[in-house]
């Protein structure tokens, strides 16, 4: 018999929810069978802690006596460029940004020891930064110049805004070349001396509801240590790529974008991360919940590592250069097993997201939900699916006229 997540809800607020991790959960169904755990079962939680890149957050300030308009000006947080072409007193910061003196990849490869990501994590965790800024100047705000130190606290809003967040499979990473090579997957060895792969696979969120059956616009999520939302599909959403019979993905498909109040969230599952030869990117830690609401949502959440496959690409060439297809597929049993073997050739493999970590992700909302401290959300639109018809698209370059 199908549930609701309104009766979930209300077992929630009685104490009688029962909660599994998407972990526990594949040995529950193994030993109880799909259909009588599906009925026993009203939530399995999902938990992912890695790199991503495309996270951010906003600010607004207050006004400074006089007042000042930051927008069309320069503002630096610890001397980190933020964004603020908003308003007066509002402006975003972008993970990967980078104080205008660091000397990038100028003595390769670049150390990137700091950026936006590092100042998110000093706000969460309660510290000063340092607010530069410039203006023009106008009648109504006449203030050229402003330096000061502000922290959370100090602000009216400080909100998580991350536009692709907890991919949905990704990638596994190996150097065919004869040369180390530094890429956004980590350092990769010449002639396959090793592979990286980013995903906690059976935990991680998307995997449990691959046909994006319950999360969308509205669900309540974990985000950052903290309650977030899902906001909508992800920036690259891709659901049409090549699937296995139970709807699982072989390649990165779908995407999420994520949004929450910073002054909640927890500098533990923010973290500032840099990448020798690439930048500065922030490690967020992001759990969903997936309401149990028939027999199939049960099915999904029991997907196993070895039902979990990912393409194996060559970053030195293939990847590069938008070159399509890939070198092998393997699975996550494999990849977490320390080594894979390709082209006959047995490869050490190293995981980029922490399994460790995506487990407390995963078992800390499962306390929440059993203590009555998280209640679960309906979405108001699902995320596009596998026949919505998206397909990721590729820039096309047009040529630019120039004037004579």
């Amino acid at each position: 018999m199908a549930k609701t997540i309104e009766e979930i809800n209300e077992r929630i607020k009685k104490g009688k929810a029962i909660v599994f991790t998407a972990e526990e959960i594949i040995d529950y169904a193994a030993e109880k069978g799909m259909k009588r755990a599906a009925q026993e079962v009203d939530v399995v939680t999902t938990g992912t802690f890695g790199p991503m890149c495309s996270s951010g957050a906003y600010f607004n300030v207050g006004h400074s006596k006089p007042r000042i308009k930051l927008g069309g000006g320069k503002t630096t947080l610890n001397d980190v460029p933020v964004y603020t072409g908003l308003a007066a007193v509002d402006f975003f910061l972008g993970a990967t940004a980078m104080p205008d003196d660091d000397p990038r990849n100028k003595i390769f490869p670049g150390k990137f020891s700091y950026g936006g990501a590092y100042v998110i994590e000093e706000l969460v965790a309660g510290k000063d930064v340092r607010l530069t800024a410039s203006a023009y100047g106008t009648d109504c705000y006449p203030r050229k110049t402003l330096e000061t130190h502000i922290s959370l606290k100090d602000m009216n809003e400080a909100m998580l805004l991350n536009i692709r967040n907890a991919y949905q499979n990704y990638n596994v990473a190996v150097n065919l070349s004869e040369k180390v090579i530094y890429t956004y997957m980590g350092v990769l060895q010449p002639k396959m001396g090793n592979a990286n792969y980013c995903s906690a696979g059976q935990l991680s969120p998307l995997l449990n509801d691959p046909l994006y059956k319950t999360i969308g616009i509205g669900t309540r999520i974990f985000l950052g240590g903290g309650i977030g939302y899902v906001v909508g599909n992800g920036t690259q959403h891709n659901p049409g790529v090549k699937r296995t019979e139970g709807g699982v993905p072989k390649a990165p498909a779908g995407t999420l974008c994520v949004s929450g109040d910073l002054k909640r969230m927890s500098s533990k599952w923010l973290r500032g991360t840099s990448y020798t030869g690439y930048g500065v990117t922030l490690t967020v830690g992001v759990g969903v919940p997936i309401p149990i609401l028939d027999e199939e949502a049960l099915r999904f959440t029991a997907v196993r590592d070895e039902e979990i496959f990912a393409q194996v690409v060559d970053y030195s060439e293939s990847y590069p250069q938008s070159i399509p297809g890939s070198i092998a597929e393997v699975n996550y049993k494999q990849l977490k097993s320390g080594r894979i073997t390709v082209q006959g050739k047995e490869i050490p493999t190293s995981g980029l997201s922490s399994y460790w970590k995506a487990r407390e992700v995963a078992k800390t909302l499962k306390d929440w939900i059993e203590a009555g401290k998280f209640f679960l959300t309906r979405s108001v639109e699902l995320l596009p699916s596998v026949d919505s018809g998206i397909v990721f698209k590729s820039l096309k370059e047009r040529p630019v006229k120039k004037d004579k």
